[in-house]
């Protein structure tokens, strides 16, 4: 699976899910020479605006990192820096309910992909799920993709890795849809 697929789910997803949304792909920044590309950058409106900074990762982006070391701190940069591109403000906002910018490292349900996040389950388990993004409140996700098939109904999921269920728990096992391209990804040959 490639990384195109996975931001044609994305956008597919939101353009069916919101009403009023705003889709960037392959979004730059630069801030004093910290440059970087946002995979997906898309800017809802729920009233008030509500950011989903994407980074996808798909199998060759797997196979060329030299590990996931350097995909979190990828990852990492994109949330640090992106905002303080002067393209790219976020105001904070007074009586905002819930998170303004949701940070996402989003994997393929792919067997590669699995094989990466088992090897390194707990460096994506440690990232902390609550965060700030220039005053204003975001969420961590590192997750796989779930119900691609259904992202054209706005129906696109994900499994979270960062989250209260570890990965390949009994619980996690358990929230993995059933005949998913996950499912097959993680237990195709058991």
């Amino acid at each position: 699976m490639r990384e195109d697929e996975l931001a044609t789910r994305v956008v597919e997803h939101f353009r069916a899910a919101f009403d009023d949304v705003e889709i960037h792909l392959e979004e730059p920044y630069d801030h004093y020479g910290n440059r970087g590309v946002a995979d997906v950058y898309v800017r809802v409106r729920t009233p008030e605006p509500v950011d989903y900074l994407i980074e996808l990762k798909a199998d060759a982006a797997v196979r060329h990192a030299t590990g996931a070391n350097e995909i979190l701190r990828q990852y990492r940069r994109m949330e640090r820096y992106f905002y303080k591109d002067d393209e790219h403000a976020i105001r904070t906002k007074l009586g905002r309910e819930g998170p303004g910018v949701h940070a996402l490292l989003l994997f393929a349900p792919t067997r590669r992909c699995v094989e990466h996040v088992r090897e390194h389950a707990a460096l994506y388990e440690s990232v902390d799920p609550d965060a700030t993004v220039e005053g204003v409140e975001a969420v961590r996700k590192v997750a796989f993709l779930t119900n691609l098939d259904r992202a054209s109904e706005g129906e696109l999921g994900f499994l979270s890795l960062n989250g209260p269920l570890a990965f390949d728990s009994v619980p996690f096992r358990e929230a993995v849809p059933s005949g998913s391209r996950l499912a097959d990804a993680l237990w195709g040959d058991d």
